[in-house]
């Protein structure tokens, strides 16, 4: 009788431990991304075709400088200049960076239209300026 009392407070002690062990484990899975800081970058080259046909997918390399070298490319987003509308780009930069020396970047940007005409795709270059992307768009 006394060892049945015995492997019994044994046996509450062990299971006892072990849900202590399994409470006291960290998630490492639910770390929380490094925080980031997006700009806006200026355009410095815009390459593509001039030419294209209605509903095909065009694409235009978009070269820009980020202000380090972990400066990447996050998107497009509107703008207006004196009145113009046009794109700048916008680019996230991690809190911490070691690498402060920035290289040119390229983003893709996709234009497509579904009726013919001639368009300007207008890229911000400057506080006052675009680069100008011009592309007859046919059938």
């Amino acid at each position: 009788m006394f060892s049945m009392k015995n492997f019994r407070l044994k046996t509450v002690l062990v299971v006892l431990f072990v849900a202590i062990g399994f409470a006291s484990c960290s998630n490492d899975d639910d770390k929380s991304p490094a925080p980031v800081t997006t700009k806006n970058a200026l355009a410095t080259e815009v390459k593509g075709p001039a030419t294209g046909k209605v509903n095909v997918e065009l694409s235009y390399d978009v070269t820009f400088m980020p202000e380090t070298a972990c400066g990447e490319f996050s998107k497009f987003t509107d703008v207006t200049i004196g009145g113009v509308k046009g794109l700048q780009i916008e680019v996230k930069y991690p809190e911490v960076c070691t690498q402060q020396v920035p290289t040119a970047k390229i983003a893709v940007y996709k234009f497509k239209s579904a009726v013919k005409g001639t368009f300007e795709i207008k890229f911000k270059k400057s506080e006052t300026e675009f680069i100008t992307q011009k592309v007859v768009i046919s059938e």
